[in-house]
Parts: C-alpha cells; sequence; structure tokens
C-alpha cells in the first residue's frame, strides 16, 4: 500500500493525547455522608468496573476514528502494476510518410492514429508530438487537434535511428518521471536491419498498424527513348509489387486533355511507350487506375519548347568542317570565324566556344574567355602543333587546367574511355573494349595526369575536362591525327555542346538536389518564383548574365508541374514528382527487437501507459470506517451504562 500525502501520517503521533487524558484524568468526588455504608459496598464496587470497561472501549473506539479519517486524509492506494509510476512523460512520433496512407480497418493509417490520439488522450494532458516535417513539444491533445486533423503526407521520411534520438532529445529533465517514447509507423522496410540501441531511462513503445492492402501499383519514371524531328518516343517505367498483374489502365493527358491511353500486363515492372509531337510544348501527366497507395498512382513531366545551342569556333589556319558536321542547324546556332576577323562582343552570348588550333591566345582574348567561363560558358581547346607554349599554359592556369610540359613527338593510339565521365555520361550502350584506336602524331604532355576524358596506350591524356574547360593535347587536323574520322568524336563533341546549355529535363524528384538553368536575362533586384494555384515558392538562384541557376531539394514539396515567373511573366513550366521509395509493401518484423513492447494500434499503446498510473484508491474505506468508529462511540455513550 502506498501513500499520495504520507506526510500526513506524521498526524499519527497525536493519537496519544486521548490516551493521556483518558489515563490520567482526574475526576474529584463529592463526599456524602450516609449513616450506614454497608449496603452500598457492593453496589460501588461493580459500578466502578463497569465504568472503567465502558472508559476503554470508548478510548479504543476513538483512537480507531482518528486513525482512520488521517489515514483517509493520506489518500493510500494499491497500484494495479509493477511499473507504477504517477508521473508519466510521453513523447510520441507520427510517420505520415506516403505508406502511411494504406488502408487500415478504419481509412488510412494515418487517420487510424490520428483518431487514437484524439479519442484515447484526455484532452488537458501534455504530450509531445513529433511527425516526418513538424514538432509539437510540451502541448495538450486539445492544442494538437486542430494541427493533426490537417496534417497531410510528408514527401520525405525521417530514418528510425533519427526518429529514436530526436524522441529522446524531446524528453524534460523530470528525473522522477517515466518516460514513454511511442513511435507509431508501418516499419517499411529500408535496407538496413532494424534495431534501436537499449535505453534502460526510456519505455520504448513500438505501434505498426496493419494494412489491408495486398497490391500497389506504380509510375517509376519515364525517359525519351527515341526523338526524329516529328515525334518523340516516350518511355514509361511501371513496377507492382504482386508478381503478374494484368491489363492495367495508364493514360497521358496534356494539361486537362486526355491524348491517349493503354493497358500493359506487368510481371514485377514493365515499360510501355506513348509517341507524342516532338518541338511541341507538353505539361504532361500520366494516370494510372490502382486501389492501393494513391501519392505514385500519378506522374508529371514537361516538354518545353527548345532554344538553339550557340557555338563559337575561333580559328586560325584549321579547318572547321568537322565542327560543323557535329553542330548542325536542328539542333544548334554554329559560327565560325577567323581569329582576325572576330567579333568579341559575340563571345558573352555564346553557349561554348571552340579554340581550333590557334598558336597563340593573346591577353584580349584570354580575358574574354575567362569572363565567358565564369559566366557560366563552356570552352574547348584544340592547341596547333606549333602553340606558344607560355600563352597557352597562362590561360591554362587560369582555367585550373593542368598545363603543357613538352611536346612528344611519337605517334600514340588513343585506346583508354573513361566512362565514368561527366561528359561521356549514357553516351554508350556498353563499354567498348574493341575498336579502331585513332592516333596522334605529335601531341602535348600535359604536367599530370588527372580528369582524363580519352587517354594514350600509354595512360597519359588525350582529352582533359573540368566543369566548364576541354583541352586536346594534340591538333586534330588531318595532318596530325585522325580523331576526326573515329567513332569517338561525335558522342564527345556532341555532348560538349548539348552540356553547355543546361536545358530543363522531363521531370524532378522533390527530396533530391536539383539543379535547373532557366535561360532568360532578369534585373538586378529580380527573382524567380515557382508557382502553383495557390502556393509560389522562392528556390535558392544564382544569376549569370544569359541564365539563372535554380537550386531545389524539400521544396516545392507537393508534385505537380510548376510555373517558372519573373513577376507576372511565365518563362517555362518544370514537373515535380514525389520518390518512389515509399511504394513498397514490405515491412520490417518488429517481434525480433528486444527491450520494447510492440502493440497493433496507438489506443492499446496508450491504454497500457495510462495503467501505469491506474490505482486502487482506498481513502474512501477508511472513511467509511471513520464512520463506522463514530457510531459504535456514539452507541457506546448512549446505551452502555
Amino acid at each position: 500500500m502506498q501513500f499520495k500525502n504520507p506526510e500526513l501520517l506524521y498526524a499519527l503521533f497525536l493519537l496519544i493525547v486521548p490516551i493521556l487524558i483518558h489515563l490520567f484524568q482526574l475526576r474529584r468526588f463529592q463526599k456524602v455522608e450516609f449513616t450506614n455504608v454497608k449496603f452500598l459496598k457492593s453496589v460501588k464496587l461493580q459500578t466502578r468496573k463497569s465504568s472503567q470497561l465502558k472508559k476503554w472501549i470508548t478510548l479504543l473506539t476513538r483512537i480507531l476514528l482518528l486513525a482512520c479519517a488521517i489515514i483517509a486524509f493520506a489518500q493510500p492506494f494499491i497500484p494495479n502494476t509493477e511499473d507504477f509510476n504517477e508521473a508519466q512523460e510521453t513523447v510520441i512520433y507520427l510517420d505520415n510518410s506516403f505508406s502511411m496512407q494504406a488502408k487500415g480497418s478504419n481509412g488510412t493509417l494515418l487517420n487510424e492514429a490520428i483518431q487514437d490520439i484524439i479519442n484515447t488522450l484526455p484532452e488537458a494532458e501534455s504530450i509531445s508530438l513529433f511527425t516526418n516535417d513538424a514538432t509539437f513539444r510540451n502541448t495538450t491533445v486539445k492544442a494538437l487537434k486542430n494541427d493533426l486533423i490537417q496534417l497531410s503526407h510528408s514527401p520525405t521520411q525521417l530514418n528510425y535511428d533519427a526518429v529514436y534520438l530526436k524522441g529522446k532529445q524531446l524528453f524534460s529533465n523530470q528525473g522522477a518521471a517515466t518516460r514513454n517514447l511511442v513511435l507509431v509507423s508501418d516499419f517499411q522496410q529500408k535496407g538496413n536491419l532494424l534495431n534501436f540501441e537499449a535505453d534502460s531511462t526510456v519505455q520504448l513503445k513500438l505501434v505498426q498498424p496493419k494494412s489491408t492492402i495486398v497490391s500497389n501499383i506504380s509510375i517509376d519514371s519515364i525517359y525519351v527513348s527515341n526523338a526524329t524531328a516529328e515525334t518523340l518516343d516516350l518511355n514509361v517505367k511501371l513496377s507492382s509489387t504482386l508478381d503478374n498483374t494484368e491489363n492495367v489502365s495508364i493514360s497521358l493527358f496534356n494539361d486537362e486533355i486526355l491524348l491517349t491511353k493503354s493497358a500493359v500486363d506487368i510481371e514485377n515492372d514493365a515499360e510501355t511507350t506513348f509517341t507524342i509531337p516532338n518541338n511541341t510544348i507538353i505539361n504532361g501527366k500520366l494516370m494510372i487506375d490502382d486501389v492501393g497507395l494513391q501519392y505514385d498512382n500519378a506522374f508529371y513531366f514537361n516538354i518545353n519548347s527548345k532554344p538553339k545551342i550557340k557555338v563559337l569556333a575561333i580559328n586560325e589556319t584549321a579547318d572547321d568542317a568537322f565542327l560543323n558536321r557535329v553542330y548542325t542547324d536542328d539542333e544548334f546556332d554554329f559560327k565560325s570565324f577567323k581569329l582576325n576577323a572576330l567579333n568579341f562582343n559575340l563571345i558573352p552570348e555564346q553557349n561554348l566556344i571552340v579554340l581550333n588550333e590557334l598558336d597563340q591566345i593573346s591577353n584580349a582574348l584570354k580575358t574574354a574567355l575567362i569572363a565567358f567561363k565564369n559566366d557560366g560558358g563552356r570552352l574547348l581547346i584544340i592547341p596547333s602543333n606549333e602553340i606558344d607554349l607560355n600563352s597557352y599554359n597562362q590561360i591554362f592556369r587560369d582555367l585550373n587546367i593542368n598545363v603543357f610540359n613538352t611536346q612528344n613527338t611519337t605517334e600514340k593510339r588513343i585506346t583508354s574511355i573513361n566512362y565514368n565521365h561527366p561528359l561521356l555520361a549514357n553516351a554508350f550502350y556498353s563499354k567498348v573494349t574493341n575498336f579502331q584506336y585513332p592516333k596522334a602524331n605529335k601531341s602535348y604532355r600535359f604536367a599530370s595526369n588527372s580528369n582524363n576524358v580519352l587517354s594514350y596506350e600509354d595512360g597519359s591524356p588525350f582529352l582533359v575536362g573540368n566543369t566548364n574547360t576541354y583541352v586536346f593535347s594534340s591538333a586534330l587536323n588531318a595532318d596530325n591525327s585522325n580523331f576526326k574520322n573515329s567513332q569517338l568524336i561525335i558522342p564527345v563533341l556532341y555532348n560538349m555542346g548539348l552540356q553547355s546549355l543546361k536545358l530543363s529535363q522531363l521531370y524532378y524528384t522533390i527530396g533530391q538536389p536539383n539543379t535547373i538553368a532557366i535561360q532568360t536575362t532578369i534585373g538586378q533586384d529580380d527573382i524567380l518564383t515557382l508557382d502553383a494555384d495557390e502556393t509560389s515558392v522562392i528556390p535558392l538562384q544564382k544569376t549569370y548574365s544569359k541564365s539563372v541557376v535554380l537550386e531545389t531539394e524539400d521544396f516545392p514539396n507537393t508534385a505537380g508541374i510548376l510555373k517558372v515567373k519573373n513577376k507576372e511573366n511565365v518563362l517555362q513550366n518544370l514537373s515535380f514528382n514525389y520518390n518512389r521509395t515509399e511504394s513498397s509493401l514490405n515491412y520490417y518484423d518488429l517481434n525480433t527487437l528486444k527491450d520494447a513492447s510492440i502493440d497493433s494500434s496507438l489506443a492499446e499503446a496508450i491504454n497500457t501507459i495510462k495503467s501505469n498510473t491506474n490505482v486502487n484508491a482506498l481513502w474512501k474505506w477508511f472513511v467509511i470506517f471513520a464512520l463506522v468508529f463514530l457510531i459504535i462511540e456514539m452507541l457506546l455513550l448512549k446505551f452502555l451504562k
């Protein structure tokens, strides 16, 4: 038995007072003279014994009466559980990731958990609650109610180690309170083993609500598999959690207009192709009919108007016909000038500049090229056989490129391709090991081997490149090299041109770092915004002379097609989609975990916590006993003679 107010038990020492009164009460008797008291002696003896018995019984009832009253005020109780602690502190993690859209017995798993909080916890009870994107510390259920009702799904999820650590940090420093950390999630498998570090100061409770859905189909990604002047072949990748799903309907919309519809059979995963017009602005949306998770049933993409990439070739005596064959009019705006006829005002307007076998790079040209590179332009340098080594190395140092040492006059073959270099990303279907090796008769040695794109058979670089600058180690004229006739020249030069203008992709993924170049010129104080119907986001941005580079990751946080606007002027559209990692229906088996209690609903976990504070109160019984002893005392005084 325990007491809520044990300090009141000290009042039991006061019970000695009625005992002293009864034992030491001095009664003064009045003498009455009788002529003969012989007949009164026996009566006197009998009366005295009866009086003493009555006093002792009365004393006992009074002591019991007062003792019961004192104990009742001390509020005795018996705990219902061994883990009893009246001081309880509760922190709840509520997983609001998209996998919690799965249907349970009473709506989605997230809504079930929200209803358990609202209906099970008292409105005035103090708790801390956090989700994947919000934290509510030391608040009440009443104050949380509206936030919980309006809680939406988050496109990102905290990993479980971070959830456990953050939950422990939300506890106060009340040392006497029992700390209850309740994690509510479907505990979807993320690849790593699920494990929580044991902590004796925290009572860990895991709530894993069960879903009733057995399958889920998702649109995972799209890409352009083939493009002609008139059409684009758009490939759509789909996946299903079942081994075989037949006749899945998929629709393609441009804005709200249905362009086409198809049906596909999915065996774990599948692809289907839509052919759409090329050079047409499309605000696309793909839709499937699926009763599983809803967030992955729609996929957004954009095909914007494609500006021509501006390429400028600066020549001295070399032939530039090979450049003209690569940079064709359908995709590029190619211009070529002799160095002595070059208008320097054209340089800032270009996306890619090719120095084609210049013997010397003047200071004026070097200054203009460095300014062009710093403004986001791409530069390709092809040396001649007789360069001014000093002028070349000066610009190399300013461009953070390895300098030339001496010229090699021995013929060397180009045999190695760095497939991992960003320039050649997705340029080849497979790694080519057996091809006709091009050669170079004369070449320059770089001071060190780094950032190689193509290499000679001895490992020395033939083409090096960093983010904005590429340099060949030899002249490409027909007398010195046959590289212009090689199969490698097309993907190398074409990718240089293509990457010099960062066009927007078909779509971007929310929660991943994205860098998006918008080709526009804005005022000094202007900013670009990403606008939806009712929201507007200002992303991080860097402004250049002819473009603005946007950087996004966690915002925007809603999938859809957004307008890139400069004030009221719409520049283009961008599409954002949710990451598909939540589409899986594979979950952890929590029964393998130790040092944690497992429940299938939040209501069960809350009731368990409540039971640790429930007691059998005994004070009412002691009040009843006190009243009984009071009645006994009154009866003794009235009827016991």
